[in-house]
């Protein structure tokens, strides 16, 4: 019974260690086909791995299907690596490590997805260092034009 528990444990754990953010998209219609036929709608989007700078974007369209795509964001990080002795009490006997930051500040990205029915969808957006929330503009190849929102 131990033997299975632990088995379960080492098999789960690294795949947990593995999970990462998602976050919901949203396309709002602002001018094209799409909007003429239904100004109410919006498109919910979900953007994959947010902790990170990159990942992959699915949605669906009105009648023209599922979409896949990748989203990525310019988002510069610091890096420092730490090593020597300390003269505290708390962390005696010396430091070795490394930490990362991120740099304060707006950086852009680009979202760009590709539909069932070829339709492709591009955009650029704004977020925040350190945020998963953004705003921008995308475009597809019928016409539609889109409000970003996340």
């Amino acid at each position: 019974m131990l033997t299975r528990r632990l088995l379960t444990l080492v098999l789960v754990l690294p795949l947990a260690a593995c999970a990462s953010g998602n976050s919901p998209m949203q396309l709002y219609p602002l001018k094209g086909p799409i909007a003429d036929a239904d100004p109410t709608l919006v498109i919910q989007a979900t953007a994959k791995n947010t902790t990170g700078t990159s990942g992959e974007l699915s949605f669906r369209m009105p009648e023209r299907g599922r979409c896949t795509g990748t989203w990525s964001s310019l988002t510069p990080r610091t890096v420092s690596n730490k090593k020597g002795m300390s003269l505290t009490f708390k962390k005696t006997g010396g430091e070795v490590g490394r930490e990362i930051e991120t740099v304060a500040g707006v950086n852009t990205g680009e979202i760009y997805a590709v539909c069932a029915d070829g339709t492709r969808v591009q955009g650029t957006f704004v977020i925040g260092s350190g945020t998963a929330s953004g705003t921008g503009r995308a475009s597809d190849t019928n016409g539609n034009v889109y409000k970003l929102l996340f």
